[in-house]
């Protein structure tokens, strides 16, 4: 045999097919290591055993031959060593990632083509947080667990008919299995642990030895959509924080503070402006910022708190003249919040801010999540990677501080809420302030965002439904949002109940906005939050448009985890249950398993999510939709269930909403009925009958 050609004469890997031909070994690619010039993961530091490091590189070269396993097996033991995880970065594809235009992947079926799509989506440097370490968002959601495993799920998916199904644990792809046409393409399952070894150490041990996976939620579903996936439920957040707190519809001049301008916490600048508010968001990466600026999500950065200060007290464009900002300071937020705030609060006796919260990674807190304001960012990381026990000890100092300062604030008038992140639950494990007296433990001195806004609205049916337009053509999306516009103008002219209403307003708002916000970042994609008729109307409506050529190529409907039925989480989504079910996991099992015969073309069941590792069970799907009357039919038996599902088991917790909404919805269809809750109107025969 003659020998390969010289390396530098190798050509790029710049095609789709190449892609898909599977695992390159001959000639193997060169090793360029970590790229430099993109934000990478922090250092993970499993504590393996000399023998668990021995098991992490076998089970990572077993997806190579015997004969290449010689040459692999000391660099992928330097990386184990280096980074605390066997990523293959030899494998890291050299390619543009992105979301390319369905017809563009050589598959046999348009649903593997449009997953494929949505994998190379989640791994675009333009949305990903640490692309080379296959991370989307979070800090540690994962899409796979290793370049291996992209290789090989791609070149499945090439292969993959209508009567086959992809099986994937935790990011490992378990094979192609016989199914049938109606069954789901793609089955996912990450961290899948057993409960009692569901913990954070055992996670990082786990990881290392590439058995299990943290996919977050839109990230090892491949459904993540960019930072506008959190946009819009931000802006809702913050819109009806003014409405409760502050009793304002118009935002205009208030100010926001919050931190994180990450994947998701990306979110918080452009909502600001959207909501009309001014935001001043820290983050101490300054990759981040920058990132954040260059796509025009976020209007300022500076590093000095004193013009934060003079931005806030002084500009009369942004404050007095009511005109909406977002400011990224770019340092910690404990630093913005004490001394800065705090100290212009105890020396004018002027309060600088009306609504704060926090989207920092605080699920991960010790893991490059949380930075502790005692250090630099370079300095943080490199005492995560060289003292994981003293970068925690200053990680907790630090949220103690910071809680210290929003209670000093809120005693003056600030209303603060937790984003769902666990930054009150980390907080109470550090040792801060913020028991509620009298309260379950799902309850803190401030609520949720879920408890206090977003509660009633998934109650309502209401959740984050989005879509990607898979032609990639910025006019199909514009489509779209014509079309779902009009669904929900329709709904309103028909009757809807005035909280519906009031739903139904904010996101035609949102719509008809959408386009000059520029909210698009990787793949043509739109969210909305729509309860179970809009989101079957809308569904209806593109798939329609798609058969008569309006949309000229599929459209993959998909939403958020965090949603009315896909999520069981206490700290969270379902902080407002309060008849003891909260800690319950059934929703989002049942979820997943319905959405799979229902119609779905892809579903996926998770351990983590949002507030963490072994905190959260939550699911998602995929459903593609061609225009064929098949898919007409998936739609609406899936999306009725995926919506329904949450609100019945809502209504037996006891909110009023669901149980409204739940009614209303069984009087539509008649083949569904659900177990209504009777209240126990008088409280004192609780007392009596456990006085007998």
């Amino acid at each position: 045999a003659s020998p390969p050609p010289p390396r530098d004469l190798l050509p790029a890997m710049t095609s789709l097919k190449e892609i898909c031909r599977g695992l390159p070994l001959n000639p193997l690619p060169e090793n360029k290591g970590r790229r430099k010039g993109i934000p990478h993961a922090p250092v993970r530091t499993p504590n393996l055993t000399a023998q668990e490091k021995k098991l992490a590189l076998r089970n990572a070269l077993r997806y190579f031959p015997p004969e290449i396993q010689k040459k692999l097996a000391p660099e992928f033991a330097e990386e184990l060593r280096l980074y605390g995880h066997i990523y293959m970065y030899r494998f890291c594809p050299d390619i543009e990632m992105r979301a390319y235009p369905i017809g563009e992947y050589p598959c046999k079926t348009k649903s593997a083509a449009a997953i494929m799509l949505m994998i190379m989506n989640n791994l675009d440097p333009s949305v990903a947080q640490f692309p080379q370490e296959l991370v989307t968002y979070g800090g540690n959601g994962q899409v796979f667990s290793n370049w291996a495993q992209f290789w090989l799920v791609m070149q499945y998916l090439s292969e993959m008919t209508e009567e086959q199904t992809l099986v994937m644990y935790s990011g490992h792809p378990l094979g192609l299995f016989p199914s049938h046409q109606r069954a789901p393409r793609l089955i996912i399952t990450n961290g899948m642990v057993i409960p009692n070894y569901s913990s954070r150490d055992e996670y990082e041990k786990m990881f290392a030895l590439g058995v299990t996976m943290y996919g977050q939620m839109t990230a090892g579903s491949y459904c993540y959509i960019g930072p506008q996936g959190i946009v819009h439920g931000t802006v809702l957040t913050v819109l009806n924080a003014g409405r409760r707190y502050l009793r304002a519809e118009d935002l205009s001049g208030k100010v926001f503070v919050t931190s994180g301008l990450g994947g998701m916490s990306g979110a918080q600048a452009k909502a600001a402006v959207i909501a009309g508010c001014v935001g001043i968001i820290a983050e101490v990466d300054e990759a981040a910022l920058l990132k954040r600026h260059k796509q025009g999500w976020l209007m300022e950065i500076s590093n000095n708190l004193d013009h934060c200060i003079a931005r806030l007290r002084y500009d009369l464009e942004a404050r007095k003249n009511k005109i909406a900002l977002s400011l990224g300071y770019h340092g910690n937020v404990v630093d913005l919040s004490s001394p800065l705030l705090v100290h212009e609060l105890d020396t004018t006796g002027e309060l600088l801010v009306d609504l704060g919260s926090d989207q920092t990674s605080c699920h991960n807190p010790f893991n490059g999540g949380y930075y502790p304001v005692q250090l630099s960012f370079e300095e943080g990381k490199q005492l995560l990677s060289s003292n994981p026990g003293k970068f925690r000890t200053l990680v907790q100092e630090s949220l103690k501080r910071h809680v210290a300062a929003i209670n000093k604030l809120a005693d003056k008038g600030m209303f603060f809420w937790d984003y769902g992140n666990a930054f009150l639950l980390e907080a109470q494990r550090a040792g801060a302030d913020v028991t509620k007296k009298g309260a379950n433990k799902t309850e803190f001195r401030y609520p949720s965002y879920v408890q206090h806004i977003m509660g009633d609205i998934f109650s309502l049916g209401f959740g984050p439904f989005r879509w990607v337009c898979t032609s990639g053509d910025p006019r199909d999306l514009a489509t779209t949002d014509s079309i779902a516009m009009a669904v929900l103008e329709d709904s309103i002219r028909q009757g809807v109940s005035t909280s519906v209403k009031q739903q139904y307003h904010d996101n035609i708002r949102w719509i008809r906005e959408a386009g000059r916000h520029s909210l698009v970042v990787g793949s043509q994609a739109r969210i909305l939050y729509s309860d179970q008729k809009g989101r079957v109307s809308i569904a209806v409506a593109i798939n329609r448009a798609i058969s008569e050529g309006k949309i000229k190529a599929p459209v993959v409907l998909s939403r958020d985890h965090h949603d009315v039925s896909g999520t069981d989480s206490p700290f969270r989504e379902t902080s407002n249950i309060y008849d003891g079910s909260a800690f319950c996991a059934d929703m989002a099992v049942q979820n997943f398993v319905g959405d799979a015969f229902r119609g779905a073309t892809w579903v996926a069941l998770h351990n983590g999510g949002g507030v963490g590792w072994g905190e959260v069970i939550n699911g998602g799907f995929g459903l593609v939709l061609d225009g064929s009357k098949e898919a007409e039919e998936r739609a609406k038996m899936m999306l009725s269930w995926d919506v329904s599902n949450g609100v019945a088991r809502r209504c037996w917790s006891g909110n009023a909403f669901a149980y409204e909404t739940i009614c209303q919805a069984m009087k539509e269809n008649g083949s569904l009925r659900v177990t209504l809750p009777h209240q126990v109107l008088d409280e004192n025969i609780l007392e009596q009958a456990l006085k007998l």
